[in-house]
């Protein structure tokens, strides 16, 4: 590293000193990329360690108030209590976001896309601020810019057809918007290029790569998050607050009753904790699934209306939002003494969400503590005292927001007859009267229609 930074001065022979700094500015080491032994800090070599400091996140910015309340106390049991406050504080602001409506749930989405994506990049500039490199920062912010553009642009002409119909401005950027989005892009891409300094070659594109690995986890899902909003605000809701209850319950069944370790990338979690997690998760992800699938402004798809500029959350709600009968199986009759039991299909689909978020969603946190273990970094920041950065808290969320889109899909959804409509008011007139001329055909083959005679009668 030190040889490095000294830009390979020194008489020796120009190409046999490139030769010896490329190879050096090239070693994996340099940047601590290198792999650990099975996961162990003390297990790594001093190589793998970068010679500054990566973050500041060990720093203390605990309130001085509740440390005032909570001086004396172990520092197990301070942390029990700062942790414990803090993560009540973040639930109320949960629960007044969701009062507050679909756009400020948006809002906050970005939000958090924003600052978890500063976080990752933040950690990759202080390795690629050392050399003294131009542009990393800059383009970084900016591919994040162009990924946003594509991804919100998507979103505006999916589901604000009728605003976009409205505004000739917004035609011409809906109608071009991906030729625009890759222009952008384009010239993001050639700006790099144009950066590539020599010696630091193979540095710059870890740092490339670096920068649209962070895009794809932390915008691509950030994404996927509003798209499940737009569903209905109970596939918000529900898989965000299941991840919050597993990761609270694994805490307290793992603080109270935690023996048996459960991985070496994190040494705290327990398997008490997760398998007293995953049932408590499953009974809570039930219980609020039968709660919310009552109510018409959680279930019913957020939709806009042109008239009042304004979002919706009128409709008739869904097969799986309508109480069916479900005929038990004949253990449980047996045991229960029932034979029927009235519930929400949604309550069903819950417990795969739960189930997921319980032992597939951990996995995210796990792949999150392997990164900071390999950049010898305690958390991503120091934002929310006891619990970390924005990203410390939101790396199981990303993994559950993705299943719940794909889960969605796959099992769930069906034909949307508003996105539908917002697609064929985009087509030219003579198309929209053949569709119509097409679909009043089909009704009528199928008897829904009166044939053409009789409507003339």
């Amino acid at each position: 590293m030190t040889e490095l930074r000294k830009r390979g001065g020194g008489g020796a022979d120009p190409d046999s000193a490139d030769n010896i700094s490329d190879k050096e500015a090239d070693g994996d080491d340099r940047l601590g990329l290198a792999g650990d032994a099975e996961g162990e800090c003390d297990g790594d070599s001093k190589a793998d360690t970068p010679d500054y400091p990566l973050s500041t996140a060990d720093t203390d910015n605990t309130p001085e108030c509740l440390n005032k309340a909570l001086e004396g106390l172990p520092p197990r049991w301070k942390n029990y209590w700062i942790r414990g406050v803090l993560s009540l504080a973040m639930i109320s602001g949960f629960f007044l976001i969701i009062y507050m409506g679909p756009i400020a749930l948006i809002l906050v989405v970005m939000s958090v896309q924003i600052k978890c994506f500063q976080e990752i990049i933040t950690i990759g500039y202080r390795v690629y601020h050392s050399y003294d490199l131009p542009w990393f920062r800059t383009l970084s912010w900016y591919f994040l810019i162009c990924v946003n553009y594509f991804f919100y642009g998507e979103t505006v002409a999916d589901y604000f057809g009728a605003l976009v119909q409205r505004e000739e401005p917004l035609q011409f950027l809906a109608r071009y918007h991906r030729f625009i989005s890759f222009a952008l892009y384009l010239a993001g891409f050639c700006m790099f290029v144009l950066s590539l300094v020599k010696k630091h070659y193979r540095l710059q594109f870890y740092m490339f790569a670096w920068t649209h690995v962070t895009l794809l986890i932390v915008v691509t899902q950030s994404h996927l998050v509003i798209q499940n909003l737009f569903e209905g605000m109970i596939w918000f809701i529900v898989p965000i607050s299941i991840v919050i209850c597993n990761d609270i319950m694994a805490y307290l069944f793992g603080f109270f009753f935690g023996r048996t370790p459960l991985i070496k990338l994190s040494p705290k979690k327990t398997w008490e904790g997760f398998i007293g997690g995953f049932f408590a998760t499953v009974v809570f992800g039930f219980i609020l699934a039968y709660l919310l699938s009552q109510f018409q402004c959680f279930v019913c798809p957020v939709g806009f209306n042109s008239e009042s500029n304004s979002f919706t959350v009128e409709c008739e709600p869904s097969d799986i939002f309508v109480m069916q009968e479900y005929t038990l199986p004949t253990v449980l009759q047996n045991t229960l003494t029932w034979k029927t039991v009235n519930l929400y299909p949604f309550a069903i689909h819950s417990i795969f969400l739960s189930s997921f978020g319980s032992l597939i969603g951990p996995f995210g946190g796990f792949f999150a503590s392997g990164f900071k273990r390999a950049f010898k970094i305690k958390d991503f920041a120091n934002t929310i005292p006891g619990h970390g950065g924005i990203m410390d808290r939101f790396d199981c969320q990303y993994l559950m927001a993705t299943f719940t889109h794909v889960y969605i899909a796959s099992f769930v959804r069906g034909p949307n007859p508003s996105k539908v409509l917002q697609q064929l008011l985009l087509l030219q007139p003579e198309q929209q009267l053949g569709i119509f001329h097409t679909l009043q055909s089909h009704l009528r083959d199928k008897g829904i229609l009166p044939p053409a005679a009789v409507q003339a009668e």
